[in-house]
């Protein structure tokens, strides 16, 4: 009996160079960012979302990472969504994150005061010795969440950037007069050459660190994949493939 269900492979960001290419925007040796298979070769046919790589100078796993999707949700969460102003407290969950670490370091440059929470000693080592943060702690070692924010923001919160979850308890929003605004990064496509235009600079002049944890070959995936529920992974999990 045949099977109802067509299994596919599992898809998410990645670079890949094109072997060869039926669209005019695209030409045999370029280098992409976009959707992709967990495959060696792929056949991409929606183009939404697809990029042709132009700066070749910095390391191109940064496409899947500071300079792709979740650099990208950064920047769009902090400077467009949060509307930030210099002097503001900002609080990041899972701030050592491809997402959150960037955040902090944002909020950094525009002169806000930064705490971060993480798993690890690792990792809030990492938030104040590389990232620049002002503070951080191990959530995993607080008994009182509660007290914890109010012993690092005694003055309280301005922005608070939550990056796995969300809220439990929607009633607090309302009592405190709080706004919250959930977004999709694909909204903000058309900003990706503006966002390269701030990023690159920062990266070339080391004005934003950045930390992957690279995982060669496509058999380490299921471990990677499995590696970011458990918390292992330091940074950016990257499945390296092939090499340039």
């Amino acid at each position: 009996m045949e099977s109802q269900f067509q299994f596919q492979p599992l898809t998410g960001y990645g670079v890949a160079k094109v072997l060869d290419s039926g669209h005019p925007n695209f030409k045999k040796g370029d280098l992409i960012l976009g959707i992709t298979g967990w495959e060696e070769y792929s056949v991409i046919t929606e183009l939404e979302g697809l990029f042709k790589i132009q700066h070749t100078d910095v390391p191109l796993s940064y496409y899947t990472g500071i300079l792709g999707m979740p650099g990208l949700s950064a920047y769009v969460g902090f400077y467009e969504v949060c509307s930030p102003k210099k002097g503001e407290y900002v609080f990041i969950s899972a701030a050592s994150g491809a997402v959150g670490q960037l955040v902090g370091q944002f909020a950094k440059l525009m002169g806000c005061y930064v705490v971060g929470s993480a798993g690890s000693k690792e990792k809030v080592d990492l938030l104040k010795r590389k990232f620049g943060f002002d503070d951080a702690f191990n959530y995993k070692e607080e008994t009182d969440l509660d007290a914890a924010l109010k012993r690092y923001f005694p003055e309280g919160i301005d922005i608070y950037f939550e990056n796995p979850e969300g809220v439990q308890n929607l009633m607090c929003l309302i009592y405190r007069r709080i706004h919250m605004k959930g977004f999709l990064v694909l909204d903000y496509y058309d900003i990706y050459p503006k966002f390269l235009d701030v990023m690159l600079p920062y990266i070339r002049e080391g004005k934003i660190m950045y930390v992957e944890d690279i995982a060669e070959g496509l058999e380490s995936g299921p471990a990677a994949l499995v590696g970011l529920y458990s918390g292992r992974n330091v940074g950016k999990q990257v499945v390296l493939i092939a090499r340039e």
